[in-house]
């Protein structure tokens, strides 16, 4: 039977980002004794201030900066996971990005794809908190990435997300895996059910929520 949990709303507080519920049927990511099943994929600080999501991934489009990743970190109330680069960003800068991440008290620093092994394994050395190599491709090899010390992999394969979730969780039973979810609650399911441990969600912009916002006080007035 599903246990009743009751739910407070602050006056002013209840208008906020949800994450969709059918995430909360995954098993979720034990970090530093929390349990992280949902993780915000924004660098937006008042979606990330205003969203129940149990973490943010702060991952961007542009050379990761510590003055932003200071920021969300300060913004935020639950864990930030930060990228740290690995694709234009390489070696020892990003071992430094990393380690000034950990300092500034990130709960793990994200990869991108194209990171080497070589940096994996220099950061596995450095830092005390996880790291987590995203996965693109079926094609890639894991086996390496988690023995050059990959804590977590991020799998962010668009459609084919289910497809290698499924993959990994074949040949890698217990490696935790955090993954895309999709559009709607059925893709989010799919790649529950394909063997991901934790979902990422992407909110509406700011735009949006404020695009739907002012048509209601339209219509109100």
């Amino acid at each position: 039977m599903e246990k009743f949990v009751p739910e407070i709303h602050g006056r002013l507080r209840k208008h906020m980002v949800r994450v969709p519920e059918v995430i909360h049927h995954v098993g979720g990511i034990r970090i530093f004794g929390k349990l992280i099943k949902s993780l915000l994929f924004s660098t937006d600080v008042a979606i990330i201030k205003n969203c129940n999501a149990d973490a943010v991934i702060a991952v961007y489009p542009f050379t990761p900066q510590p003055i932003i990743t200071q920021s969300i970190i300060n913004s935020s109330s639950v864990p930030v996971f930060c990228g740290v680069g690995g694709g234009t960003t390489t070696g020892k800068r990003v071992v430094n990005l990393a380690v000034h991440a950990e300092h500034q008290g990130a709960y793990g620093v994200v990869l991108n794809a194209p990171t080497t092994n070589t940096v994996i394994r220099k950061l596995e050395q450095r830092i005390d908190i996880p790291v987590v190599v995203t996965v693109v491709s079926e094609e890639e090899d894991i086996g390496e990435r988690i023995k050059a010390g990959a804590t977590i992999l991020n799998v962010s394969g668009a459609a084919k997300t289910p497809l290698i979730v499924q993959q990994i969780r074949d040949k890698f039973p217990e490696v935790p895996i955090i993954a895309t979810g999709g559009p709607t609650e059925e893709t989010i399911m799919k790649t529950i059910e394909a063997g991901a441990n934790a979902i990422t969600y992407t909110p509406p912009t700011s735009a949006e929520i404020f695009k739907v916002m002012m048509q209601k006080y339209r219509n109100e007035l």
